[in-house]
């Protein structure tokens, strides 16, 4: 006689079981709870060290709000200079991605592990570390010892930061683009070279622009900051202009920035729209 046994109530066969409840899921279960919970320990030990006070906030609400009301209205008077510094600031993040740029395409080749050798995209992505580690800002006051103040030092902080960063991003594209056009290539008894001109540059052009323009935009932020240490641009005015309190003129040259950043990531927007 046949054993047609039927489970329980309540109970379910031990294949719909495992499905319904698959080995493992509690552990997993468990690992996301403690994550979550060693999330929260991190920012417990963190508050201390980052001396957060909110309720300061609170406290000098009056001292913010005078120092807001100082801003406004802003002085335009001598918007000329400002657009003229402006226009700098625009000059330097250019020239600062566009090296980047060109240095961070063989450099990004390089740290790809799917192109080179571990004793070659190691060392090349360890250089790229190191130069993304270090903000452009310590880059400026170090090119500023080296070349002296002025847009150049800029050009070359963003240059050397930017090409860090973008190393890295063009790595992480170049290794997940499809093997398939490379191994035609190679196929086709073309050499390294070509299948990295005709397999992967065409795989990953697109993104490659969407990242620099990217980057041209930040760089453009970026450049405002370093301009404040002496490195050139519309920085260096703002600073000037807080450092005498003329708040009036500072917040016009901040309305300035807001504008040309916003245009020039309308300008990126529809540049990206059209190659990605």
């Amino acid at each position: 006689m046949n054993d047609l046994s039927v489970p329980a109530p309540g109970t379910s066969p031990d294949p719909l079981r495992e499905r319904l409840d698959p080995p493992g899921a509690r552990w997993r279960g468990w690992v996301r709870w403690l994550g979550l919970f060693a999330f929260a320990g991190v920012m417990a030990w963190a508050w201390q060290g980052a001396e957060m006070r909110p309720y300061d906030l609170v406290a000098n609400s009056g001292n913010i709000a005078t120092m807001g009301s100082d801003f406004f209205p802003p002085d335009f008077h001598d918007w000329r200079n400002y657009a003229e510094e402006m226009v700098v600031t625009v000059h330097i993040a250019l020239w600062g991605t566009f090296l980047a740029v060109v240095a961070s395409v063989p450099l990004g080749l390089l740290s790809s592990a799917n192109l080179t050798p571990w004793w070659v995209h190691h060392p090349i992505r360890r250089l790229m570390d190191s130069a993304r580690a270090i903000n452009e800002l310590i880059f400026a006051l170090l090119f500023i010892v080296a070349v002296g103040l002025g847009p150049f030092a800029g050009v070359l902080a963003l240059f050397v930061h930017t090409t860090g960063i973008l190393a890295k991003l063009f790595s992480e594209v170049v290794e997940s683009i499809d093997p398939r056009p490379v191994e035609g290539v190679r196929a086709a008894g073309s050499s390294k070279l070509g299948e990295v001109v005709f397999g992967v540059i065409p795989q990953v052009l697109p993104m490659w622009v969407s990242y620099a323009l990217y980057r041209f935009e930040s760089n453009v932020r970026s450049a405002t900051v370093i301009g404040i240490v002496g490195a050139g641009g519309i920085g260096m005015v703002l600073h000037d202009l807080m450092a005498s309190f003329h708040y009036g003129m500072a917040c016009a040259v901040l309305i300035i920035i807001v504008i040309t950043v916003v245009i020039i990531d309308i300008i990126s927007a529809q540049i990206r729209r059209l190659l990605v």
